[in-house]
């Protein structure tokens, strides 16, 4: 059974009945028939970011290696049709050299192209589903391909159809993006706010200084980036936290656009700062360890098994759950034998 560890940024020791790579929609189709017909479980899989295996896995992967970068432009945006299978840092530091501006706060994230609509990914103020423009999907069960705009897919925080109505039936072959030529910087979000006469590049190359500095690199030591979503609360909610905690960090979120807190209904909090105060930024439970910068962030210290990733995982939930009174979810997807489980 061929490992799935080089699969998983996260690297449990976890293997599978077969893994196949495909790089167009043809060969998809082929491959998921055959597969299918077997019986077996299947799931497909970008750059493996955001999965972990926390047990052998009774079914067949499928590598989503799509590639293929295409431009034009107008005289007010830039337009790209991009393979969902394009590691999503190199074709950002390729828009930043060709001045396709707008990603720049979301450098550095971990993943494939076609998973940045799934999870409506973000960063320093930052969505890519304001960059998105439609989103190119095949059927699974019917080979049907469809375009998916933007206001179809349902854009939430770390949300979007892909995780409810579309969830299963669907695979992402290229993802559009519109970007304007003439836009503002986003640079009010933590340190960002600290640069004299802000550029693009500045943006760029601030965002992955900072995030080099408070998070570790999967290729040293592994891990699957952010675990936890920040959980979003009730304005009440967040008063009651803060009466005891008048340093709680915080932003208000308008249309899942974070902006400088002062009235709303919706407050984000940082899930790192709920982690920490709970006790667990730094603690090792057998060879997971919650990361000593950036405790939203758990690592396999070397050896780790699924068990081990799930206790941890249950108990920061429960911790922070019974001193905030606020339920945790998983922004990694955590796979059994027979796929995706849940917490």
């Amino acid at each position: 059974m061929p490992s799935l560890q080089p699969y998983s940024t996260f690297g449990l020791a976890a293997s599978c009945d077969s893994i196949q790579s495909f790089s167009d929609v043809t060969s998809f189709l082929s491959i998921f028939k055959t597969s299918k017909n077997n019986n077996k479980a299947i799931y497909i899989l970008g750059g493996g970011s955001n999965s972990v295996f926390t047990d052998d896995f009774d079914g067949t992967i499928l590598v989503n290696e799509i590639k293929g970068i295409s431009h034009f432009d107008t005289e007010s945006h830039h337009y790209l049709r991009v393979g969902a299978g394009e590691n999503w840092h190199d074709f950002v530091t390729l828009c930043m050299k060709e001045k396709w501006y707008g990603f720049e706060n979301l450098a550095l994230i971990p993943g494939s192209v076609g998973a940045c609509p799934i999870q409506n990914i973000g960063a320093y103020g930052r969505e890519v589903n304001t960059l998105i423009d439609k989103v190119e999907c095949v059927f699974l069960e019917t080979g049907e391909q469809v375009l998916v705009g933007n206001e179809d897919c349902q854009f939430g925080y770390r949300d979007s159809v892909f995780k409810h109505a579309l969830a299963n039936k669907v695979l992402i072959t290229h993802v559009n993006f519109k970007l304007p030529k003439h836009y503002e910087l986003e640079t009010s979000y933590g340190e960002l706010a600290a640069l004299t006469e802000p550029t693009p590049e500045k943006v760029y190359s601030k965002v992955i200084e900072i995030r080099k500095s408070k998070l570790p690199d999967p290729a040293e030591l592994g891990n699957a980036g952010s675990f936890f979503k920040n959980p979003v609360v009730s304005k009440a909610v967040f008063q009651v936290i803060a009466q005891d905690y008048d340093s709680v960090p915080h932003f208000v979120v308008h249309g899942g656009v974070e902006l400088p807190a002062t009235e709303n209904e919706q407050i984000k909090i940082p899930a790192a700062w709920l982690i920490d105060q709970a006790g667990f930024k730094g603690k090792t439970l057998n060879k997971v360890r919650c990361h000593p910068t950036q405790p939203l962030v758990l690592t396999n210290l070397g050896g780790a098994t699924g068990n081990d990733v799930i206790t941890m995982a249950k108990d920061i939930i429960a911790s922070v759950q019974g001193k905030f009174g606020i339920q945790l979810e998983p922004e990694v997807r955590l796979l059994g034998s027979k796929g995706l489980i849940s917490l």
